[in-house]
């Protein structure tokens, strides 16, 4: 759970059975499971908690598209370093570059771009400008 000089936010996460699927390897959408946690993580390493959002500042970020290539197999009690990469910064808008790997090797690699919405309306709106002066320092 540590930033690193380049920018890149790296966090892990163990493998569990109930991770796995009948052939023994990482389901599909677990994948995503943990890049949403890995983000969820870069957040808060930034010091924003989800709630104070949604609560205080009537925002949530949402998956607005994203671009995935699976390369090889997590297996159970894999030990997996979900790197996120802030590649972008819109008005409304950020992506991310995300690389999940075991000893060093990418299984998985996403393009993820997150849109901030209104908490209510779930209309699109601009990044708090508290928000993106962080994240544009990173």
């Amino acid at each position: 759970m540590k930033p690193q000089n380049n920018g890149q936010f790296n966090w892990q996460v163990r493998v569990y059975y109930e991770d796995t699927d009948s052939g023994g390897v990482v389901y599909h959408s677990n994948y995503l499971n943990f890049m949403e946690r890995a983000r969820t993580e870069w957040l808060r390493h930034l010091g924003f908690e989800q709630p104070y959002f949604r609560d205080v500042l009537n925002i949530i970020f949402v998956v607005h598209s994203m671009q995935i290539d699976f390369k090889k197999p997590a297996k159970f009690n894999d030990l997996l370093t979900i790197t996120s990469e802030l590649v972008k910064i819109g008005r409304g808008s950020f992506e991310f570059l995300q690389k999940i790997s075991v000893n060093q090797q990418t299984l998985v690699e996403a393009q993820v771009k997150l849109a901030c919405v209104d908490a209510v309306a779930f209309k699109p709106i601009a990044i708090p400008e508290q928000i993106k002066s962080i994240m544009e320092q990173i």
